[in-house]
């Protein structure tokens, strides 16, 4: 969402031909850094977990997910602009902590007993 922003910005302070070259680098570097950045939360969310293959499943959904985000803020973009990208962001922001929160809560000692 960052790089829409930057690009969005890009479109409006710098000439056409000088954009073309220099729009493509924010969108390829912010796709990268969200890729990057889900799969590590989804790494570290998931260390409680003894079974690498599955902390493996949860990093590349949680990869999967960012670009999910990052698909769903082109039409956002398009629709309601910069100030609906910031919307977007704000909200992924807030319920990506929710979801962090109640990761957390489950991966308790206590919530992770079998009843008896």
């Amino acid at each position: 969402m960052v790089a829409l922003v930057i690009v969005r910005t890009l479109e409006h302070h710098v000439t056409a031909s000088n954009y073309q070259e220099s729009a493509a680098d924010p969108v390829l570097a912010g796709t990268l850094a969200g890729l990057a950045v889900g799969a590590t939360f989804g790494w570290r969310r998931s260390r409680r977990l003894y079974n690498v293959w599955q902390r493996g499943v949860i990093g590349a959904l949680s990869t999967v997910g960012a670009l999910l985000l990052g698909f769903i803020a082109w039409p956002i973009d398009h629709l309601l602009g910069v100030a609906g990208l910031a919307l977007w962001g704000i909200a992924s922001f807030v319920l990506g902590g929710a979801a962090s929160a109640w990761a957390v809560r489950g991966s308790r000692d206590d919530a992770l007993r079998d009843p008896e």
